[in-house]
């Protein structure tokens, strides 16, 4: 392994099973529980690096987290990669970066943003999460990388590398990365959380509660079928109530099956 990949295993990888870090070969994966390390937030279609600025900015000042990484994605944007020191359910991690997205891009089209991971990508625990970085970009030919906040505007409008970038400079970007510990993230995560809107007291469900705390900001903006499968696959969530998800989604399957 080298310096490069071993930075890359110490943010952004969930141990394996056997307590190591997961398959070099591998450029990540949602763990055997669908939680993951990884949370990558990208701004594009232009790249706009005052906008995510102050979101890096803020992150730090108001939040008091650390700095996550900043990349170009070697197409049209930027991203930020922020890192944890202990693996998070998908619903909660998508929930941290929605609020993120409310608090501080609020006036961006959600189609020019992404957010990673997928609230529904623990229901395939195995596909390739996160991206690979660096990479080259089959539809462009450029070079996805890491780069230094104090260069970060340069890429405004090339977002991208030309050429392959230097694995030890990489490797020295992320050295400086930390890691956000985990009180740190939940206190972060409770600071802007949107506040639930209280229901009228004679409004039907108005005495039911959200399943855990992280729903009244996952759920916003999903598909119903984008909901019940976050809560199938958080364990956090009561199990009666990811059975109770997994029945209401069995018809979604069972129409596939008769196709």
């Amino acid at each position: 392994m080298n310096r490069l990949q071993a930075e890359f295993h110490r943010l952004y990888l969930p141990p394996s099973p056997d307590g190591g870090a997961i398959d070099s070969g591998e450029s990540g994966r949602i763990d055997a529980e669908g939680r993951v390390r990884a949370m990558v937030l990208g701004l594009a279609r232009p790249a706009d690096w005052p906008a995510l600025s102050a979101l890096w900015r803020g992150v730090q000042v108001d939040l008091e987290l650390p700095a996550p990484a900043i990349a170009v994605n070697g197409i049209d944007g930027y991203q930020l990669w922020f890192s944890l020191s202990e693996p998070v359910p998908v619903a909660q991690a998508f929930a941290f970066l929605d609020a993120l997205r409310q608090r501080y891009l609020g006036n961006v089209a959600p189609a020019r943003l992404s957010m990673l991971p997928a609230v529904d990508a623990s229901a395939s625990r195995h596909a390739p999460w996160p991206p690979r970085m660096p990479a080259c970009q089959a539809e462009t030919g450029h070079w996805s990388a890491f780069v230094a906040p104090d260069l970060a505007a340069v890429f405004a409008d090339e977002p991208w590398l030309d050429v392959p970038p230097n694995p030890d400079g990489q490797a020295d970007l992320l050295s400086r990365i930390a890691i956000a510990q985990t009180a740190a993230f939940r206190q972060a995560l409770d600071q802007i959380r949107p506040a639930a809107v209280p229901a009228a007291p004679d409004a039907p469900g108005s005495k039911i509660d959200p399943p855990n705390p992280e729903w009244a900001s996952a759920s916003q903006g999903l598909t119903p079928k984008q909901f019940l499968l976050a809560v199938m696959h958080d364990p956090t969530v009561e199990l009666h109530l990811r059975i109770e998800a997994a029945k209401a989604l069995l018809p979604c399957f069972e129409d596939l099956r008769i196709r």
